[in-house]
């Protein structure tokens, strides 16, 4: 049976560089800001915005949808007016197994925030939630030294253990990247591109039938 488990936090609009600076005019409705000097905030703190998420969020949705095992930020971005109203509920990830659509769904049902604050005046404003899901699944460990993080073209180390059965068994496929069984539960393995892998696990002894898959994320490793 598959577990799960949710990480909840609150962050500010990021701009980038390419992004349009907020000019101190506070007058325009049209304006969003990315940079405030009081930030929206969800009424009774991020603590009664932590409960409402936990309280209301179906966190099963990506086991029901099937997704390997593995962990997920989804990312949100979203507009508080300055009335307090939420608008523009958008996705940033996409991950899917139904995860953004859960979040944007949950964001936008929720009650009415305190408006950011700029010049002395409220005004509309980004904010961004990030939800962390981790498909875990009961009798499976499967993990590197970062969790489900590879960094591509090096040599990795994760650990497979599964209940009731032998590693020698076994049988680990990551699209193309070499696997060495190293013995015990470790295995080394060294993805050749940056990206989403699918690390798949087969038992041979059982005409090479899949006992689970895991999802991993491959990043740079310059």
């Amino acid at each position: 049976m598959k577990t799960f488990f949710l990480g909840l936090a609150l962050t500010t609009f990021c701009a980038t560089a390419s992004a349009q600076v907020a000019v101190p005019d506070t007058s325009d409705k049209s304006i969003v800001f990315t940079k405030v000097e009081v930030e929206a905030e969800f009424n009774g703190g991020f603590g009664a915005w932590r409960n409402y998420l936990v309280k209301n969020l179906k966190s099963d949705v990506p086991v029901k949808n099937g997704a390997p095992l593995g962990q997920y930020q989804v990312i949100v971005r979203f507009i508080v007016s300055k009335t307090g109203d939420i608008s523009e509920v958008v996705a940033e990830t996409l991950h899917g197994y139904g995860m953004e659509q859960e979040v944007i769904r949950i964001i936008k049902k929720g009650p009415s925030w305190t408006p950011a604050v700029q010049n002395g005046r409220p005004v509309n404003a980004y904010r961004r939630q990030p939800v962390t899901f981790v498909v875990q699944e009961d009798g499976i460990d499967i993990r590197s030294k970062d969790g489900f993080k590879l960094v591509a073209r090096q040599k990795n180390i994760i650990t497979v253990d599964i209940a009731k059965t032998d590693n020698e068994d076994l049988e680990l496929t990551f699209g193309g990247a070499p696997i060495k069984f190293l013995g015990g539960n470790r295995y080394e393995i060294t993805p050749t591109t940056e990206g989403k892998g699918l690390l798949e696990v087969y038992n041979l002894k059982k005409k090479r039938k899949r006992i689970t898959n895991a999802i991993f994320e491959v990043v740079s490793g310059t």
